[in-house]
């Protein structure tokens, strides 16, 4: 199955499920990913969350975020911890009414375009990028980091030769010196990098609001009716990673985290190197939550829509970001 038809089926998915109004449950059902390791995973397994929310909570884990969508659409979820903000357009997008309401985790450094290394082509020489071939996995995150890229270096794309490829596929392509730079994420983008370089570090992208970030969502409508139970949720994830940041806390942590990500402790650790958790402050900033998360979103669908991956974008996705929860900590 094609990316773009894997697309337009989730979206046609949420967009059966998006009139149905999610259950209430005594109980709050959150999902969460496997081997993703995260410091809520920490206060999960300690019992912060039932503790401060004065509730039982059912984890549930998922494979992907489209399937996160479709469970909330149906009301067998209340909140998604760290789900991708590509399914989140893509089912805001379809008419499914979701918010994000804080920012899970930045990954900046786990996404992004790696030039061949015999080009020496670097930030400062980024023209030199006309006329080459560069691997993009088109209708994707990494397709918009590449195209703010090249916007913000002046490099025209009718100067590049661009195709259409997922990142494994680019990483080979770039080691055998078929193409000249190959964008993607995780395990294929650390293999880039034995082949070549960036052209932005992962913070240089986040200054320049190019943001790779996943989210903990929700149904606007649970928001609304039990926004002191998300506000609570999200004190005790704040409280969670404001632990993971004083590294004195790591060696009681990481076991933990590890084990409930089914992960061992080494690539746990491994993994969590390149991930960034917010401060509430700074998820209330202009930065994110207060002005470029909702642009990113738009930007990100209006690329899904330009590759055919999405039958249409929102006009703004300000109305899927509540920082009111957050804000009430």
């Amino acid at each position: 199955m094609t990316f773009k038809s894997k697309l337009m089926g989730a979206a046609a998915s949420v967009a059966m499920l998006a009139g149905a109004a999610p259950a209430m449950a005594e109980d709050l059902t959150v999902a969460y990913f496997l081997e993703w390791p995260m410091p809520f995973q920490f206060a999960k397994e300690t019992g912060m969350y039932d503790e401060a929310l004065g509730t039982k909570i059912n984890w549930v884990s998922f494979d992907t975020g489209t399937a996160m969508s479709a469970a909330m659409a149906s009301g067998d979820v209340q909140l998604s911890v760290s789900q991708g903000i590509p399914p989140f357009v893509v089912a805001a997008s379809a008419g499914q009414d979701l918010q994000v309401v804080d920012v899970a985790v930045s990954y900046a450094d786990n996404d992004n375009c790696v030039v061949r290394a015999d080009h020496e082509i670097d930030k400062d020489s980024a023209s030199e990028l006309a006329g080459k071939k560069v691997a993009v996995p088109l209708g994707t995150a990494a397709h918009y980091g590449f195209l703010k890229q090249m916007e913000h270096f002046g490099v025209s794309l009718d100067s590049l030769e661009i195709v259409d490829m997922a990142p494994a596929e680019g990483e080979a392509a770039l080691s055998q010196g078929a193409v000249d730079m190959a964008c993607g994420w995780g395990g294929a983008l650390r293999r880039m990098l034995e082949s070549g370089n960036v052209l932005l570090t992962g913070a240089e992208k986040t200054e320049l609001g190019i943001l790779v970030f996943d989210a903990t969502t929700a149904p606007t409508s649970y928001v609304a009716q039990e926004g002191d139970m998300v506000a609570k949720f999200l004190a005790v994830t704040a409280e969670a990673n404001a632990m993971w940041a004083d590294e004195a806390n790591r060696a009681k942590m990481l076991p933990v985290i590890a084990k409930d990500a089914g992960m061992s402790e080494e690539d746990a650790a491994a993994t969590l190197s390149t991930f960034v958790f917010p401060t509430v402050e700074e998820q209330l900033s202009q930065a994110w939550l207060g002005g470029n998360a909702a642009a990113f979103m738009k930007g990100v669908a209006d690329v899904f829509v330009a590759s055919g991956s999405i039958d249409a974008a929102k006009a703004s996705y300000e109305d899927n970001v509540n920082a009111g929860p957050l804000g009430a900590n």
